[in-house]
């Protein structure tokens, strides 16, 4: 044991190190000492010569260390999950970073930690742009003959306020990589990365627009504007700079939070033009900045082929039990090696509604105590939950095709290990609560001590009809002989309602068919996830180097050679670093997840199980109910503040988890962001982007 802490300890160094060392080449790549020392030395080397040409230095020094350190994290987190026992531990000298220090809109709640990393990427833009300019202006090309120094130093404000936006998509997709090692070994998941992607896009975009309007400015005053239709040979395309701008623009009206949320199809279905934004901007900056960028974007490929993959497999559907409140929840057959922790997210597409739309659900089962299902609840607020919830209410069908793609979530539970813990949800934000209380349950049956002594589960619904969603808590596999008596006090408030307007109804069960297509869901790559994982990124990026090495010294390097350096098309190389990066992407992962689903369907047999023998008694667990045994209020919301603070006097280590609408997460935060709350931790969770 003491052997396998001293190779985590090297092993973090070395990531640590590995992480700084590639900022560090951001913070040094607009200087003189990078561009007149450094290349020039690496270029004496012959890196850039035969084989890679202009590409060699920027593979080196800023894609390589982002692709070992991502290769290097699934091996330390493959090791850490076989060899280290799940721990409900949390670090807690991060209580204080995580401490929220702004609440506002648009950014939302910021904590400690957050601001300091957001002020120091500030910083770095501000430093490259600086030292861009003081490079630049020191060696101004003058354009045309008659051009004034003033607009030689505007048209170079605007090349570099392109450079800087270079620098924001070197780290935009790492947010958006569900199955993200690098994001795993700083403890954040895809979903709670989502507002990153969301503050880089518009940063880029601010920038990114500044660079086009300067341009064009430049090129009207300059009586150029007949460069706008231009598609160099020797340089960098001005059409599909512009074609992307374009892209980039609609992309960035339709996610503005307003639009986003009242036309979600739209912003949707828009958003997926990425493909093209990201092919026509690849082409505009050229090889040697797309490798810059290359690592965030390779990881993401890789990320989206195994989720595609992983989607073309139908999913055995159990079960849906459908609460008189609009809410279903979909119970699922899975592998019992599958494994995920509270809290974690499972994307659904049911072709009969939408062959195109994924929707994100909180994941409520818990992988312990119920090994052979997976379950999840959705709350019709949309039109696509709302077509659901009708064709399973208004038809009586025996199967229903699904496809999923996930788990994803946190790799540990650290929020249970807090002495008290106050879980506070605004309709169906109890959802993650659910899975967090069936954790609870289990480590409890484990004898686990550590976990909370206290829970309190304040719910803040607007009508009556919602309370049934509490009788969720309980499995649809629960066997309540073995429910052990947790310390947990619900209070539950309506806020429409002075009175309870009718009697709660019974959950309604729809049990489906198995047909010979349907299968479990799985892990991908089965259980050594991790493992597998750093086979493909590394396999993966070699090829791509090797395919790209062979080109360049066999294909491109003779014809420069004889014409000069400009004798390939500048165009045409692009191309060629865009395929052989989807070629090395598709048949790395392909091959390794084809043969790890052929090994795994082995192991497992694939054997469809068979629950309907239970239904009986399953369905009469169902029917109990745990609202008899909450304090329901009438009539107004609950009041936050006093709760709180009430807890922070009594207890001295009070974890607060809020997941609901923004005004309430907001409000908990600021509560617990005050000088008098010490002893309250936030936990905030939002799924609505």
């Amino acid at each position: 044991m003491e052997h396998m802490s001293a190779a985590s300890l090297i092993t973090r160094m070395i990531l640590l190190l590995v992480f700084i060392g590639w900022l560090f080449m951001w913070v040094m790549l607009p200087t003189k000492t990078y561009k007149y020392s450094w290349t020039l030395s690496l270029s004496k080397h012959h890196l850039n010569s035969t084989f890679f040409r202009e590409q060699g230095t920027n593979l080196l020094l800023f894609s390589f260390p982002m692709m070992f350190l991502a290769s290097l994290g699934c091996l330390y987190l493959h090791f850490q999950t076989k060899h280290v026992p799940k721990s409900l531990t949390r670090r807690r000298w991060l209580d204080f970073w995580k401490r929220p220090l702004i609440v506002m809109n648009p950014l939302g709640i910021v904590n400690a930690m957050e601001l300091m990393f957001s002020a120091m990427f500030i910083v770095l833009l501000g430093w490259s742009l600086y030292n861009y300019l003081h490079v630049s202006f020191g060696h101004l090309h003058m354009h045309k003959v008659d051009e004034k120094v003033w607009q030689a130093k505007f048209r170079s404000v605007s090349l570099r306020l392109g450079y800087i936006g270079n620098i924001t998509w070197a780290f935009l997709f790492f947010p958006v990589t569900r199955g993200s090692s690098v994001l795993r070994l700083v403890g954040l998941t895809s979903e709670s990365s989502i507002k990153y992607h969301i503050w880089l896009g518009h940063i880029s975009m601010v920038l990114f627009t500044a660079h086009s309007v300067g341009f064009i400015i430049y090129w009207g005053m300059t009586d150029q504007l007949e460069l706008m239709k231009e598609w160099s040979q020797t340089y960098v395309s001005n059409v599909a700079g512009e074609i992307a701008f374009v892209l980039a623009l609609v992309m960035w009206v339709t996610s503005i939070r307003s639009v986003r949320q009242k036309m979600f199809e739209i912003f949707f279905y828009v958003h997926q033009t990425y493909i093209l934004y990201l092919f026509f901007y690849i082409i505009h900056v050229g090889v040697a900045y797309f490798c810059l960028i290359l690592p965030g974007i390779f990881l993401f490929f890789i990320d989206r082929c195994l989720r595609f993959l992983q989607s073309q497999t139908r999913i055995r559907l159990i079960a849906a039990r459908i609460l008189p409140c609009d809410v279903i929840e979909l119970n699922f057959s899975k592998t019992p090696g599958l494994e995920y922790n509270p809290t974690s997210m499972l994307f659904v597409n049911v072709p009969l509604i939408s062959t195109l739309q994924w929707h994100p659900y909180t994941v409520t089962s818990n992988a312990n105590t119920e090994p052979d299902t997976l379950s999840v609840v959705i709350k019709c607020q949309g039109t696509w939950s709302r077509k659901l919830y009708e064709e399973l209410c208004g038809s009586s069908i025996d199967s229903l095709q699904v496809s999923v793609e996930g788990p994803y979530g946190p790799t540990s539970s650290h929020f249970l290990s807090y002495e008290n813990l106050v879980l506070i949800g605004g309709g169906s934000g109890i959802t993650p609560f659910i899975s967090i209380i069936r954790e609870l349950t289990f480590q409890q049956l484990s004898n686990n001590r550590n976990i909370p002594t206290n829970i309190l589960l304040i719910c803040a619904f607007k009508n009556s009809t919602d309370l049934s969603m509490l009788n969720l808590l309980l499995p649809l596999t629960s066997n309540t002989s073995t429910t052990p008596n947790l310390n947990i006090q619900i209070k539950a408030y309506i806020t429409r309602e002075t009175e309870q307007q009718q009697p709660l109804h019974d959950l309604q069960t729809i049990w489906f068919k198995p047909t010979p297509q349907d299968m479990p869901i799985s892990a991908p790559l089965g259980p050594n996830t991790w493992l597998w994982l750093c086979v493909i990124i590394s396999s993966s990026f070699i090829m791509f180097l090797l395919f790209l090495g062979f080109l360049i010294r066999y294909h491109i390097y003779p014809k420069e050679l004889t014409g000069g350096p400009s004798a390939y098309n500048y165009t045409f190389k692009t191309l060629w670093d865009m395929f052989f990066v989807c070629v090395s992407v598709f048949l790395a992962t392909s091959f390794v997840y084809l043969w790890r689903k052929k090994e795994n369907n082995k192991q497992e047999g694939m054997k469809v199980q068979n629950l309907e023998t239970a239904a009986g008694e399953i369905e009469s667990c169902t029917n109990l109910s745990v609202v008899e045994a909450n304090e329901v209020h009438f009539g107004h919301r609950p009041d936050l503040k006093r709760i709180l603070m009430e807890s922070n006097k009594k207890r001295s280590d009070v974890g607060v988890v809020v997941c609901g609408p923004r005004k309430m997460r907001h409000e908990v935060a600021k509560i617990c962001s005050s000088k008098e709350a010490h002893n309250l931790h936030l936990e905030s969770m939002s799924f609505n982007w």
